[in-house]
């Protein structure tokens, strides 16, 4: 049995009123603890990819499964498991929300699930926080954050999420080249910890693009090359 933790299978989707498929029909597969980039110029269907591995966008037609699961618009439990962090979300000056808040918001889902104490969620924060740098910083409004420490904060909250799948859209741009080193360096750190797999969407070259384990490139909705390991598919039966 192939043992993928993402798999799509010719794979077609569209957002509404496109007249055009923005996937067109691509078949891509990750594995565990594998770090896999997907470049490609802007409009390629690059964060499409994400979006429908993470089940917010419908497919017109193929097969997509991650962590075992087939995914569907309806998989909110699947999502649990999967930290999405999206292209440009960075929080405004004024975003009231406290860096512990936002960390220990990633906890609310798995509390009412497992019946874990209030105890136990703020162990997982703490460690979050401090296993990224951030622990002095806790009590800040996350917007008065700079835009490296914001991504600390997020990959934080990944790490207190426990997830199994990380899926990272650009989440270097606009940082300066200490910063993009930094966040390289933490991502590779919360999937060590949490033994996760991770797919990274980059348009530009740096330290989170050579750490990755494998790269491919998607031009107009379709995989173009591959690197390292020759893709492999996983088996959709049940």
């Amino acid at each position: 049995m192939d043992d993928a933790v993402v798999a799509l299978v010719d794979v077609r989707a569209t957002y509404e009123g496109e007249r055009h498929a923005t996937l067109a029909g691509v078949t891509l597969s990750a594995f565990p603890r594998e770090q896999l980039a997907i470049t490609g110029p802007n409009g390629a269907g690059k964060t499409t990819i994400l979006e429908v591995i993470n089940g917010l966008l419908p497919i017109a037609s193929g097969r997509v499964r991650a962590l075992g699961q087939e995914v569907t618009p309806a998989s909110h439990r699947l999502r649990a498991r999967i930290a999405y962090v999206p292209q440009n979300l960075f929080f405004a000056s004024d975003t009231p929300f406290l860096v512990r808040d936002v960390v220990l918001a990633a906890r609310f889902g798995r509390a009412k699930r497992w019946g874990l104490s209030v105890a136990a969620d703020r162990r997982y924060v703490d460690h979050a926080l401090a296993a990224v740098g951030l622990s002095d910083l806790e009590a800040r409004p996350v917007g008065r954050l700079s835009g490296g420490q914001q991504r600390k904060t997020l990959l934080a909250r990944a790490l207190a999420q426990e997830a199994r799948l990380l899926l990272l859209d650009e989440p270097t741009a606009n940082l300066d080249p200490a910063a993009k080193e930094e966040v390289a360096e933490l991502v590779a750190l919360v999937r060590q910890e949490l033994g996760a797999a991770a797919v990274v969407v980059s348009h530009e070259a740096g330290p989170l693009l050579d750490a990755s384990n494998r790269k491919v490139s998607v031009e107009a909705g379709r995989i173009v090359e591959g690197s390292r390991r020759r893709n492999r598919i996983l088996s959709m039966s049940q």
